[in-house]
This record gives structure tokens, C-alpha cells and sequence, in this order.
């Protein structure tokens, strides 16, 4: 059996995901290709996970490939997360995570439905409003949340959430529906009407933004080409690290495994990863060390479950309780601390282990390029890690 070593590894990371030095990608859409998918959860992520990846980046051309040629489209996918595709990779997700998660919100919005005294029918009552929406969109008109709310009366209602708790709240339940819709695959975040730095999208139909909406792929055809992909970005992986990654089942990913024929390979610490068959010749180390500066929810940090080889022993400190990663600073393919802004919106980095005089320069270049980039502007996040809040504690 082959033997990947965790320095491998590393390389391999560096190079796939455009980050090591010479590896950079053309352009946003190849970037996003080379990283299978984006995390969108926060607006300003993709901007500055493609800043990382893309030389001479503007927010333009992001905004051109989002909004204008649509070869990235948003899509709510794997783990109820909202990501950006590439174009043609809308299918394989259709047919299989999206589908899955579709399922499964439906059930729970239905339930919440007859709860909220809304109606005695909940799946009933979801299927009057999401028609009422689809209508609305039909002639193609790209409308904010709140717009669908103060036309249609089927989306008229709130929700209780969690009540009787601290953290509980009422909110409306217009979002839900058109959350649902969207991970169904029938209307699609639009124009974002706001700052790239925050997500106010408008709502569209998928078939308007589009124009040719290809069929989904069936459910197994549609894991296995998600598998291809996030082996190509991410291989070696584990067993547990797809499952993870897809919010699926070891089912799927088994077969998902046994159609692309994938061949196993030894990791450090005797654990045994997947790559694809035709991805077996070892790489050889690059002798230039890389800088990399990634926000918060790089699809680098969250690609896998396991990630020591990478994150060594500062998962404690860059992860927030619920596992979401804050910014990270990377230096030859580990993770070595992690950034922040100060009040002018400079970014600072702050390092949790010694890296030389080196990767401090060459992060602290990073950083100044950073900056030059946001120009000013402050990125905001609702998930700070441990080690953020202290690098700008006063």
C-alpha cells in the first residue's frame, strides 16, 4: 500500500488549493474548480478565500462570475451549508446532498408549521407558499426577502424558536420558505443588493438565472462525482472525512468509493486515506515555503474531519465551539496562528507558534497586502475563534 506521509500531504495542499507559491489560480472560477467548492455562510469568505488564491483579484471579477456569467452560483449543499459552485457541478449536488438536506428541512418545516398554529396541514401549507413565490418569480424579477413578504400573504407568519429557552427567538418564517426552495433548487440568491462584505441577496428563479437548468443527477451518479471532486482538492482523505464533508452516510460514501474505483493509502499514525486511481505518484517537495492568510471558513480548514497533518496542536484555539474555523495564517502548509483587524482595518497577524524570521516576514508581507486589498474596510464575523478574540483583545 502506498504510504502518504503528513509532509506529502501538506505539499499537495499547497498546491491543489492554489496557495503554494507558483500554484495560483487564473482566475475565480478555476480557484473555486481547485477547491471544489466555496463556504458562503459569511459574505466576505468567498471574496477573500478567492483574494488568497487569485493574483490581481478585484471585486469585480468576483461579483462578474457570481452575478453576470453565473458559472458560480450559490447553493445550499452539504451539512445545510450555503456554498458557491462551479456551474457544473449544480447537479451532482441536486440529485444527492441537496436533495437529502431538502428532505430533511422539509419534515422539520412542516412539523413547525402546524406548531406555530399556522395551519393544520404543514406540508400543505408549504407547498401554497412556495407556490405563491414561484408565481412571483416566474417573470424573472430578482425580489429581497422582505419584498416576498410584503406581497404575498402565504408568507405572512412567525415562528417561536426554541421557546421558553435563553437563545430562543420569534422570527418570520418567510426565510424558511425560500430557504427550502433554494436548496430544492427552484430559485437561487441572486444580485446581492448590499456591500460584497454583507449578504442581503435577491431571490430569483432558478430557471431565470440560469436559463438552462440541467436535470439532477441521480443520487448515486451525484455522490460519486462529489466524491471525484473533493478527492481531487482534498485526497488523501478518510472514510470520515467524506462522511463529515458530504453530511451523509457511510453507505453512500462507500459506493460513492467503489465507483470511482478509488485505491487506498496509508496515512501517519496508521490510518488509512483514499485518493483516486489515477493520483498515486508522490509529489515532490517544493524547496520555497508558502504564506497564506485564509477567513474564516476556508474550504481549506474545513475539507477534512481530521486535520492534525495541518492543524497541529492549535485546533483549540482556532476552532469555535460548534467546529467552525476562524482566519488562519499558514506557513509551508501548516497552520501557524491566525489574523485579525485593528480599528483602522489593518490586519495583524498573530502567531501561536515560532516560524522563523522567515514566515514572520513573509506573513507580515501577506498581511500588508491584505490591507491594501480591504482598503479600509473591516470584515466582521460571527464566528471569532478563541485565538482572534485575544489577538484583539486591547
Amino acid at each position: 500500500m502506498r504510504h502518504v506521509t503528513d509532509p506529502e500531504r501538506r505539499v499537495r495542499l499547497g498546491r491543489r488549493h492554489a496557495l503554494a507559491p507558483g500554484h495560483r489560480a487564473p482566475d475565480p472560477v478555476a480557484a473555486t474548480r481547485a477547491m471544489t467548492v466555496l463556504h458562503a455562510t459569511e459574505a466576505p469568505s468567498v471574496y477573500l478565500s478567492l483574494w488568497a488564491r487569485v493574483d490581481g483579484l478585484t471585486v469585480d471579477t468576483v461579483d462578474r462570475a457570481l452575478y453576470d456569467e453565473r458559472s458560480l452560483v450559490k447553493q445550499l449543499a452539504m451539512r445545510r451549508t450555503l456554498f458557491v459552485f462551479p456551474r457544473d457541478l449544480l447537479p451532482a449536488a441536486w440529485g444527492s446532498v441537496s436533495a437529502r438536506v431538502a428532505t430533511a428541512l422539509r419534515a422539520r418545516l412542516a412539523k413547525e408549521v402546524v406548531t406555530a398554529g399556522l395551519a393544520d396541514d404543514g406540508e400543505r401549507w408549504i407547498e401554497e407558499a412556495a407556490g405563491a413565490v414561484l408565481a412571483r418569480l416566474v417573470d424573472g424579477s430578482e425580489l429581497s426577502a422582505q419584498q416576498l413578504r410584503d406581497e404575498l400573504p402565504e408568507l405572512a407568519g412567525r415562528l417561536d424558536m426554541s421557546p421558553g429557552k435563553p437563545y430562543g427567538a420569534n422570527v418570520p418564517i418567510a426565510p424558511r420558505v425560500l430557504t427550502q426552495l433554494g436548496v430544492e433548487g427552484l430559485i437561487v440568491r441572486g444580485r446581492n443588493s448590499g456591500h460584497w462584505r454583507t449578504s442581503r441577496p435577491q431571490w430569483t428563479a432558478m430557471s431565470t438565472w440560469l436559463g438552462d437548468v440541467p436535470e439532477p443527477a441521480t443520487e448515486r451518479d451525484g455522490y460519486a462525482e462529489l466524491v471525484r471532486r473533493w478527492l481531487t482538492t482534498f485526497g488523501p482523505g478518510t472514510e470520515a472525512d467524506l462522511v463529515w464533508w458530504l453530511g451523509s452516510t457511510k453507505t453512500a460514501v462507500r459506493a460513492a468509493l467503489v465507483d470511482l474505483a478509488a485505491v487506498e493509502v496509508a496515512l501517519d499514525g496508521g490510518a488509512t486515506g483514499w485518493v483516486l486511481p489515477d493520483d498515486l505518484e508522490p509529489e515532490v517537495q517544493d524547496p520555497r515555503p508558502g504564506a497564506a492568510l485564509l477567513p474564516v471558513l476556508d474550504p481549506t480548514v474545513m475539507g477534512w474531519k481530521e486535520r492534525g497533518f495541518f492543524l497541529g496542536p492549535h485546533a483549540s484555539a482556532l476552532f469555535d465551539r460548534n467546529g467552525n474555523a476562524g482566519t488562519t495564517c499558514w506557513w509551508d502548509g501548516r497552520v501557524v496562528g491566525c489574523w485579525v483587524q485593528d480599528p483602522d482595518g489593518v490586519v495583524v497577524v498573530h502567531l501561536l507558534e515560532d516560524v522563523g524570521a522567515d514566515g514572520v516576514a513573509a506573513l507580515r508581507a501577506e498581511a500588508a497586502r491584505l490591507s491594501a486589498w480591504l482598503d479600509g474596510h473591516r470584515v466582521s464575523t460571527v464566528y471569532p475563534s478563541p485565538a482572534m478574540k485575544e489577538a484583539a483583545a486591547p
